[in-house]
């Protein structure tokens, strides 16, 4: 058996009007090659400027992943030509990142792990490229866009740590509101690093790197099928080459790009148009305690109230459903049972009025008033999950739908007493039954329930109706 060892990089781009260095617009959906400057294009005579909202949405995420923050900042030109690098050169920190030495916390299958990053740095992306039969097209709106890379130490150990890691990373992006982490529009990207040792082996194995992953369950199959790969490799007593490979979800494969026999000589040096920018303490704690409540900080307060694993998580993987629990429990100390309708029914009819809980009228005094009314024996739990849909459907107050749709229970003692009483006395045959053992209790509450059309509250009426019903004993 060997031991599984991987390191990811993830690149995520991040929210801004404009790019990392230029004034283009930053913008997915526009026609290609409308949203460039000079800038992005490497024209002689340019002159970068640092977006300050792209520095800040990459130390918000750097302090959120508990990183080191450098006292200046300061960007690199990473040297390289490929056709999607318009300047032969990326705008990039290699000598002094944005964030250094830090770590996220996961839960996998139940068990917590510390996922500890190496560090996070703040560059720019390159264009896009479109290959066809015979040509391939380029897209120079993605070029510069600010693109924040995270780099993981080589301590996940399977593909479903290295998923749970990606979820992770990818909610606290949201929580933070540093990106929009699309996947489906290559917002977020992965590189995987896959090695394998002897269990007993104190070296890694021959790292073998696979690029550009662009989905999360395509992350997990490139892993199984990599360790596949090279398990069969060691198996045979040949070594594993360190290669950059393409994973293929059509084929379920990996495919040579390109032998790594050496590390790539990018020729860094310091970008002589971007002088270091001091990073003051004040900013920093500034950014600080403007962040939310993390992920993991919730999942771990949500299992504390006695939440279920799958349950919180989930809630901690949407946000707007996070905050919407967030603000129940504000307002009630009913963890569980808020818990257990926001997952179950809740979320059941929203999908079936094709909303979401940010879209919907649906408030978090809706759910706990609804709970409550339940709870105080004013409706019973089959009428709140009719309630619920219909407040959810129309937006109103669940106690003014209730009175309108004729559905609030009976609850007070007094006049349940006066129900019970007057159904005993027009049917005292059903008391001599009872009296003579016969088992006529049920029926009884029937009648009574039939007499308030199904208002009076069960269980009060019960206890009621064996209080009256023993007198004659």
């Amino acid at each position: 058996m060997y031991k599984v060892v991987i390191g990811l990089e993830v690149h995520c781009e991040l929210k801004s009007n404009s790019k990392n260095f230029s004034s283009a617009r930053n913008g997915f959906s526009d026609m290609p090659n409308t949203n460039v400057s000079v800038v992005d294009m490497g024209m002689p005579g340019i002159l970068p400027v640092v977006n300050k909202e792209a520095v800040r949405n990459s130390l918000t995420m750097a302090l959120a992943m508990h990183c080191n923050i450098p006292k200046y900042l300061s960007f690199e030109r990473k040297n390289y030509f490929y056709p999607d690098l318009p300047k032969g050169y990326q705008i990039t920190q290699f000598k002094n990142p944005i964030g250094t030495n830090g770590y996220m916390m996961i839960n996998v299958n139940g068990e917590e792990k510390k996922v500890l990053i190496h560090d996070t740095h703040l560059e720019e992306d390159t264009a896009k490229m479109d290959h066809y039969t015979d040509y391939s097209l380029l897209d120079y709106n993605r070029c510069g866009v600010p693109l924040l890379e995270t780099v993981t130490e080589p301590c996940l150990n399977s593909a479903d740590e290295a998923v749970a890691f990606l979820e992770g990373l990818r909610n606290v992006f949201l929580y933070t509101g540093a990106s929009y982490a699309r996947s489906d529009r290559g917002q977020i990207r992965c590189d995987v690093n896959v090695s394998l040792m002897e269990e007993d082996a104190t070296e890694l194995g021959t790292r073998v790197e696979m690029k550009n992953i662009n989905s999360f369950s395509g992350v997990r199959e490139a892993i199984i099928t990599e360790v596949a790969r090279q398990t069969e490799i060691l198996n045979r007593g040949e070594k594993v080459l360190q290669e950059t490979r393409r994973y293929d979800e059509n084929t379920n494969e990996t495919y040579l790009m390109r032998s790594k026999e050496d590390a790539i000589d990018y020729r860094y040096f310091t970008d002589p148009n971007l002088p270091p920018i001091e990073i003051s303490e004040k900013w920093i704690d500034e950014i600080r305690n403007e962040l939310p409540k993390m992920p993991y900080e919730r999942y771990k307060t949500y299992i504390e109230y006695g939440i279920s694993v799958k349950d919180a998580n989930t809630i901690v993987k949407d946000k707007e459903l996070s905050d919407f629990y967030e603000e129940c429990i504000k307002l009630s100390d009913k963890y569980l049972t808020l818990s257990n309708w926001l997952t179950g029914d809740v979320i059941k009819n929203l999908n079936k009025y094709d909303l979401t809980i940010d879209n919907s009228k649906f408030s978090p005094k809706m759910l706990v008033d609804l709970v409550n009314m339940i709870d105080s024996g004013k409706i019973n739990g089959k009428q709140g999950k009719e309630l619920l849909e219909k407040v959810i459907e129309t937006g109103k107050e669940p106690m003014v739908l209730a009175k309108e749709l004729g559905m609030e229970q009976i609850g007070d003692e007094n006049e349940i007493r006066k129900i019970v009483l007057s159904v005993l006395n027009d049917n005292m045959n059903l008391v001599e039954d009872y009296k003579n053992g016969k088992n006529v209790f049920g029926f009884i509450v029937g009648l009574i329930m039939k007499n308030t059309g199904g208002k009076a509250n069960p269980a009060m009426t019960s206890k009621i109706l064996k209080e009256e019903l023993d007198k004659y004993l």
